[in-house]
């Protein structure tokens, strides 16, 4: 499995399930213009999936608020996405989902990332595409272990803070934190206010 990052993202044509339950082709360049989170997830009607799910659209309002798209892919159909919508989440199902659910039922998208796992299913992989479309952040997850929603949300405003002040990130950086700026003089500054 070879990184992305700092490349094209591949692009992408395919059937998907949109919020207001239609159905509607959808292209990575519709997006252009935009930040998008784009995740992968196994399968649908499983167990861990729904949690990551529903927890990226319980927080689209965050998302959105910072010109971000989210889009998640599976193997699955189109159909199956709105079955496993029109399911109540007391049951396992989704239930209403503020963003597109991909169909990548020739798993063509699912190749193009790197994130196909022997069985024929996607790993739990994460990509932040930036508004020219290269990827500047990925992470893949094995089956067993969902996603953090809210580290996705920090990279975007990792990424938007960067863009914004020419300003690196260092560990633990949160929205509100101080930057290093990434030359000798300028990250003294921050090591002599921070140690």
């Amino acid at each position: 499995m070879s990184t992305l990052v700092a490349k094209q993202a591949p692009c992408f044509k395919a059937q998907a399930v949109m919020p207001d339950g239609s159905f509607k082709e959808v292209q990575l360049s519709d997006y252009k213009g935009k930040y998008v989170v784009l995740f992968f997830y196994p399968l649908d009607f499983t167990f861990v999936c729904p949690t990551e799910i529903i927890s990226f659209s319980d927080k689209i309002a965050e998302f959105e608020s910072r010109n971000t798209a989210v889009l998640g892919v599976s193997i699955d159909s189109q159909f199956s996405h709105l079955a496993w919508r029109n399911l109540d989440r007391k049951q396992g199902g989704l239930g209403e989902i503020k963003y597109p659910l991909i169909a990548d039922i020739t798993k063509k998208i699912t190749s193009d990332y790197g994130v196909m796992h022997e069985a024929g299913i996607a790993f739990r992989g994460l990509f932040l595409i930036d508004k020219a479309g290269v990827v500047q952040h990925q992470v893949v997850n094995n089956l067993p272990l969902g996603r953090n929603i809210d580290e996705a949300l920090r990279m975007v405003d990792a990424l938007q803070f960067f863009e914004n002040n020419g300003e690196v990130c260092p560990a633990n950086w949160s929205k509100g934190s101080d930057g290093m700026k990434p030359d000798p003089k300028g990250s003294k500054t921050y090591f002599e206010k921070h140690n």
